[in-house]
C-alpha cells in the first residue's frame, strides 16, 4: 500500500482537527457546569477505554469511507473540505452564551420552552420541545444560526461525513432505477432539510437534478434558503411544511432523503412520514433514510446510545432505537430494503415497486 496522498492527510488532519475541537469543547463546558450548576449533570454511565477504542474505530472507518467515496467520484473531493469556517468562527460565542439558559433548563427539567410568538396550533404537539436543549427549540432564527456549529461540535466534526452516506445510495438508486432519463428531469426531495447542509452536498454531487427541500420551521428554512440560495448554482426550492401531510401530488420526485429527522419523531409520525414518501416518489423511485445507529445494528455502542438520551432531551430517542425501520419501510411497500451503519449513524435505502 502506498503513502496517502498530500490531499488525503490534509482531509486526515482535518478530520483530527474538528475531533479535538468538539472533545475540548465538550470538556470545558461539562466542567463549567459541574462547577456552576450541578444540579444541572446527568446522571450517565462511565465510558469505559475499550468503548473509547471502540469509537475511536468506528469514526476511523467513517473517515476511509468517505474519502473512497470521494475518490471513486460519487461526490466531488472539495466538498470534503466546504464548511462556512469564516461564519462559524464568528458564531461559536454564541454557542457559549447559549448555555447558561441550557443548563438552567436542565436544572428545572424545562422541556417546552418555546417562544412566545410562535402560533402552537400550527405544529404537531412533539414537535413543540426543546431537543437537546436547544433555545427556542427549532422555532426562531438564533437556534437555526448556531445549529450546525452544534452539531459538528456534538459529533466531533463527523457530522458532515454522516450525512454524506446518504450520496452513495441515492446515485446508485437513480442511475439503476431511472437509466436513460434525463438528469435534468430527476427530481429530490430532502425531508426535513433543516439548514440545508445535506441538500448542498447532494446538489454538489447531482448538479444537474431538480432539488426541494422540507422543513416544518421557517427560521430553519431561512437559513437553508441563505445558505444554498446565494450563489450562481441553480434555485432550490423550500417549502414548509409537516412532513407527516405534505401537500404535494403523488409520484412527484424520482428520489426523497431524509437525515436525522426519524429519532426526533414519535413512532406513529415515522411511519406516516414513510408513508407519504411512498405516496410522493414515482414508481422506481428511492428512500434513503440517515439517522442514529439502533441497538440491533450496533450493541457495541449501547452505553453511549443510553448516554445521548440521558444527557440531551430527546423525548423520542429510547423508542427510537428499538424501532423496526425496515419493517416500516416494507409496511409503506418498499421493496429491496436494506442498511449499513457507519459510526453513530444507520443509513436505509428502499425502491418504490413500479
Amino acid at each position: 500500500m502506498g503513502q496517502p496522498s498530500l490531499a488525503k492527510i490534509a482531509y486526515q488532519t482535518l478530520q483530527q482537527g474538528k475531533g479535538l475541537v468538539g472533545i475540548a469543547h465538550k470538556e470545558i463546558s461539562t466542567k463549567l457546569m459541574e462547577f456552576l450548576v450541578p444540579e444541572a449533570i446527568p446522571i450517565t454511565s462511565p465510558v469505559t477505554i475499550d468503548l473509547l477504542v471502540e469509537l475511536r474505530k468506528a469514526a476511523k472507518e467513517l473517515e476511509e469511507v468517505d474519502w473512497a467515496e470521494a475518490e471513486k467520484g460519487i461526490y466531488p473531493r472539495n466538498i470534503l473540505f466546504d464548511a462556512p469556517w469564516f461564519e462559524w468562527f464568528f458564531k461559536y460565542p454564541l454557542v457559549w452564551l447559549d448555555m447558561p439558559s441550557t443548563w438552567n433548563r436542565r436544572k428545572k427539567s424545562i422541556f417546552q420552552e418555546i417562544p412566545k410568538e410562535i402560533n402552537k396550533e400550527k405544529y404537531p404537539k412533539y414537535y413543540l420541545q426543546n431537543f437537546h436543549h436547544q433555545t427556542d427549540g427549532y422555532l426562531s432564527d438564533h437556534s437555526a444560526e448556531i445549529y450546525d456549529i452544534q452539531v459538528e461540535i456534538l459529533f466531533n466534526g463527523t457530522a458532515d461525513a454522516m450525512r454524506r452516506r446518504v450520496i452513495a445510495p441515492l446515485k446508485k438508486g437513480l442511475n439503476e432505477n431511472f437509466n436513460g432519463v434525463n438528469p435534468s428531469s430527476l427530481k429530490v426531495l430532502d425531508v426535513a432539510t433543516g439548514t440545508g447542509r445535506t441538500l448542498k452536498q447532494i446538489r454538489s454531487a447531482l448538479p444537474s437534478i431538480e432539488l426541494t427541500g422540507l422543513d416544518l420551521s421557517a427560521a430553519y428554512l431561512k437559513q437553508a434558503s441563505k445558505y444554498l440560495n446565494n450563489s450562481g448554482d441553480e434555485m432550490v426550492q423550500l417549502i414548509k411544511a409537516n412532513a407527516e401531510r405534505i401537500e404535494l401530488i403523488d409520484n412527484s420526485f424520482n428520489g426523497i432523503t431524509c437525515v436525522f429527522l426519524f429519532h426526533e419523531l414519535p413512532d406513529y409520525a415515522r411511519q406516516n412520514v414513510i408513508n407519504e414518501c411512498y405516496r410522493l416518489l414515482k414508481p422506481k423511485g428511492i428512500i434513503v433514510i440517515a439517522d442514529s445507529i439502533q441497538i440491533n445494528d450496533s450493541p457495541q455502542f449501547i452505553q453511549v446510545m443510553e448516554n445521548f438520551y440521558k444527557i440531551f432531551h430527546e423525548p423520542y430517542y429510547k423508542d427510537y432505537i428499538k424501532d423496526d425501520i425496515n419493517k416500516r419501510l416494507s409496511d409503506a411497500g418498499f421493496e429491496s430494503i436494506s442498511a449499513n451503519s457507519f459510526f453513530m449513524t444507520r443509513v436505509w435505502s428502499a425502491r418504490k415497486p413500479g
